[in-house]
């Protein structure tokens, strides 16, 4: 098992509701995190994503100026800041399946359901820690593999959208949070 040391990552907390901010600073708090920043919307979070070069990005859906999704494919363009390849959590209060795959395909991370948990939080931040997804880019997407298992049995057509994909190589968390076990 691997022990995360939560004091080597940083987070960006973005969501107009000043209460589940401080809910999940609190969380991240207990967790062990030190550098956690806060933002109240899409637009102040894209500054702050920029200034504080977070790991992890926490973010609403809803947001007043623009919302999580927007901020997640500004994010997520190649060139576009210093960090394209950032984890990013996407909160909300709606989990219907149009709305899990809206936002998978607009390159977010993990979704996470509102109301949340501290054990739903912390699984999805070990899970992103301890097992990155590759990052692909195809002619329509640059992201997280959509995919969650690739299974060498499958014999189907190829359902992937936007043409061939290249795979691509970045860093991951797990080194700069392992601690000796």
């Amino acid at each position: 098992m691997v022990r995360i040391d939560f004091n080597r990552l940083r987070f960006l907390v973005i969501d107009d509701n000043a209460h589940m901010r401080r809910i999940l600073r609190t969380l991240l708090h207990g967790f062990g995190a030190r550098e956690v920043f806060e933002a109240e919307d899409g637009a102040t979070g894209l500054e702050a994503f920029n200034h504080f070069v977070p790991d992890i990005v926490i973010t609403d859906w809803a947001m007043p100026v623009f919302d999580g999704l927007e901020l997640t494919q500004m994010i997520r363009q190649p060139g576009g800041n210093s960090n394209p390849y950032v984890a990013i959590i996407m909160l909300t209060g709606h989990s219907e399946k149009k709305r899990v795959t809206a936002a998978r395909d607009a390159g977010v991370t993990e979704f996470l359901a509102k109301p949340i948990s501290a054990k739903g939080l912390y699984n999805r931040i070990v899970n992103i820690v301890v097992n990155p997804r590759p990052f692909i880019r195809t002619r329509t997407y640059f992201g997280p593999d959509r995919r969650r298992s690739n299974s060498a049995s499958y014999v189907g057509p190829e359902r992937r959208k936007g043409g061939k994909s290249d795979l691509i190589k970045h860093s991951t968390l797990l080194e700069k949070v392992r601690t000796p076990s």
